[in-house]
């Protein structure tokens, strides 16, 4: 963005109903209408200020520049985050609840959440043979009884139908209003009481001792105290539904398998560093996470633009990944981007960018990044065509189904098996 004493007002009155219509798209495209990477306008009829770009990531994410907190949609809130929960938090306070959260993604962990996803991949798809499945209803059975592995659960003790419909519901519904929201919101109030019993029978057990469940259990915070049950039990849903959702990127990634597979480097179908790469452009290419918020802490000067504290900024993520002025030919598929080159961190921003402990980064991305490298290996390894159907990925769906589901027809190992 050309340097400028102002930054650019939207007109109208208030952007909400074109944002909620034309989602992913609607930052850029008001970017490119007005030649900026950043405009004035009013959302839910607030001030707020759109950015978009590299710059803006690294101004976005200066640390302790910003916060969460009344940054973020009422509606999105409950079911995505929860008062008391480390996205609430900032400072000291924050740092040592987010490297608990660090602290779970050691190499090891990682390692044992990419065994526990293959088996269970493994397990499911000796189902599929000879038949024509929901995939994306399919991936939230498996992430489910991964995640709750993971975390130190035994899927067999609990209803795993139930937990999945609970989790995926929490992101699937996070942008929607209505009955829909509504129905999500029940089902997250019947995950929570599930939740509270585990935090509760964990405590009482003193145990499972290491586990992820007993980490968060009996974690202390900056006072010396333990978390409240409340708050553990937001925390231990922080980490279920997230593990949950990386599903839908399961789902994207069958999608560029099939639509942009002449564009897939022909190489081993176990190859890591091109099933990184594949994982790594899918994560860049599809829409998951549409924006960020953040309310402004410390005055600062951006572009010849004054921001006072109180200010709410909202970051294009969507439209960061796929900024022509940070990637060549950024609306195609390219794997080999990936490979052997020095991406800049603040242009490949799907789960967020800064640092990790600092901001409030994800601190789930490189659990992302494992098993979405090992589901890109395991469905190049699996016989699997794509019937007739609507592959369309709506821009108003946070995030998108292609048709409201992926079906895939597996072709049987053994001649004649069937359903």
């Amino acid at each position: 963005m050309q340097n400028s004493q102002s930054i650019p007002h939207l007109s109208g009155i208030d952007s909400t109903r074109a944002f909620l219509s034309e989602g992913y798209s609607f930052i850029s495209r008001r970017c490119d209408q007005l030649g900026s990477d950043a405009f004035r306008t009013r959302l839910m009829l607030r001030p707020v200020t759109f950015l978009r770009g590299r710059d803006a990531v690294r101004s976005f994410y200066e640390p302790g520049r910003m916060t969460r907190r009344g940054a973020m949609p009422p509606t999105v809130v409950p079911l995505l985050q929860g008062k008391g929960s480390v996205q609430s938090l900032d400072d000291e306070a924050h740092h040592i609840r987010k490297q608990m959260f660090l602290d779970l993604m050691d190499r090891d962990r990682l390692r044992a959440a990419r065994r526990i996803f293959a088996e269970e991949w493994q397990a499911a798809a000796r189902s599929w043979q000879g038949c024509e499945i929901d995939f994306s209803d399919a991936v939230d059975g498996i992430m489910t009884r991964t995640a709750l592995r993971w975390c130190g659960i035994d899927p067999s003790q609990h209803d795993v139908a139930s937990r999945a419909r609970e989790l995926s519901t929490m992101f699937a519904a996070a942008g929607t209003l209505g009955p829909a929201y509504l129905q999500a919101r029940w089902l997250r109030a019947r995950c929570e009481r599930w939740a509270r019993s585990l935090i509760s029978q964990t405590r009482e057990a003193d145990g499972p001792a290491g586990s992820t469940l007993a980490k968060l259990a009996f974690h202390t915070d900056l006072d010396g105290s333990r978390m409240s049950e409340d708050v553990a039990v937001k925390e231990l849903l922080n980490i279920l539904r997230p593990i949950v959702a990386v599903g839908r990127y399961f789902v994207f990634a069958a999608h560029a398998l099939h639509s942009h597979r002449a564009a897939i480097p022909a190489v081993a179908e176990d190859d890591e560093p091109t099933c990184r790469a594949i994982a790594e452009e899918v994560r860049r290419l599809y829409p998951f996470f549409p924006a960020i918020g953040g309310r402004v802490r410390e005055a600062f000067d951006w572009h010849g633009a004054r921001f006072e504290p109180g200010d709410w900024l909202v970051l294009d993520l969507y439209g960061t990944n796929h900024d022509p002025d940070i990637w060549e030919d950024a609306e195609r598929f390219r794997a080999e981007r990936h490979l052997g080159r020095d991406i800049q961190p603040e242009g490949l921003v799907p789960q967020g960018g800064g640092d990790y402990l600092q901001n409030h980064r994800c601190p789930g991305e490189w659990l992302t990044m494992e098993l979405l490298t090992e589901a890109v290996m395991q469905l190049r390894k699996l016989d699997w065509t794509v019937p007739e159907q609507d592959l369309t990925l709506s821009d108003n769906q946070f995030p998108p189904l292609p048709g409201g589901g992926l079906r895939i027809a597996v072709q049987p190992e053994n001649p004649g098996a069937r359903c």
